[in-house]
């Protein structure tokens, strides 16, 4: 019975670490990381400035999708069944706003931070495309067939 609890604790924690916002403390870390012990930019107010509005924009992009979640009762886990499709709000325009978010957020960290790592942005849009978009995108084609394919047709991944 104990190798059993250990097993569902070690699932449990594993299932926590894949998680996008996991993955977005990791990439915010290195981000701070470079900036504090190896600093090679200093954007100066602009990029005080135009780091607090992208993270603000984040902030925003990604409490209007989570409204759209709680409105449309469905789940927002990564690896759970959705029960309904999101295609209105800001899911007209982008069919990974909360990704999108994640995105704008760990960019206007770089230029908050003056972090030279702000290349470090397509990385882990590159990661979360593959941890997470694709087996989302396959599960939405599984339940929801012709049209989650016209809303992919019609609706950007990203912007």
């Amino acid at each position: 019975m104990m190798m059993t609890d250990q097993a569902g604790l070690a699932g449990r924690l594993l299932r926590q670490w894949e998680s996008p916002p996991t993955w977005l403390l990791l990439f915010a870390t290195l981000l701070w990381l470079q900036a504090r012990f190896l600093p090679v930019l200093d954007a100066g107010r602009v990029g005080t400035w135009l780091g607090g509005a992208l993270l603000f924009v984040g902030l925003g992009l990604m409490a209007a999708s989570l409204v759209q979640f709680a409105r449309a009762r469905t789940t927002v886990m990564p690896r759970e069944t959705a029960s309904t499709m999101l295609t209105v709000g800001v899911y007209r325009w982008s069919r990974n706003p909360i990704y999108l978010a994640d995105a704008l957020m760990l960019a206007g960290l770089a230029l908050f931070w003056d972090a030279a790592g702000l290349l470090l942005v397509p990385v882990f849009m590159t990661v979360i495309w593959w941890r997470f978009i694709r087996g989302e995108e396959a599960g939405l084609l599984a339940s929801f067939g012709p049209e989650f394919t016209r809303f992919a047709a019609r609706t950007r991944r990203w912007l």
